[in-house]
């Protein structure tokens, strides 16, 4: 639900799939953050279920991977390209800020 409702706040402006980009970033910087957290604080299960149960649930790579498709159909390679570099940059970003801001100082 999250992610479809985020997904639709962000309009799509000049083809360019902002909303899927937006939710692939808050996704990447969450679980960063999870992946910091010590298996003391939240147990070995209670990390695996946010990692990957809730927020592999929330990121979107299907719909990233569809839109870069229907981009290149479209006609849109230059577009397409920056979407996948833009997408894998920002994401890896993402997860080490989140990774790092969840660091136990």
């Amino acid at each position: 639900m999250a992610r479809y409702w985020l997904t639709n706040l962000v309009p799509s402006r000049s083809g360019f799939p902002w909303g899927t980009f937006l939710v692939n970033v808050l996704g990447s910087l969450l679980i960063g953050w999870i992946a910091s957290l010590s298996e003391e604080r939240l147990g070995f299960n209670g990390k695996l279920f946010l990692a990957v149960g809730v927020m592999g649930g929330f990121k979107t790579f299907s719909a990233f991977s569809l839109q870069t498709v229907n981009l290149l159909q479209g006609g849109k390679a230059a577009l397409a390209l920056l979407y996948i570099a833009g997408s894998v940059a920002v994401c890896v970003a993402g997860c080490w800020a989140g990774w790092w801001f969840g660091q136990e100082r």
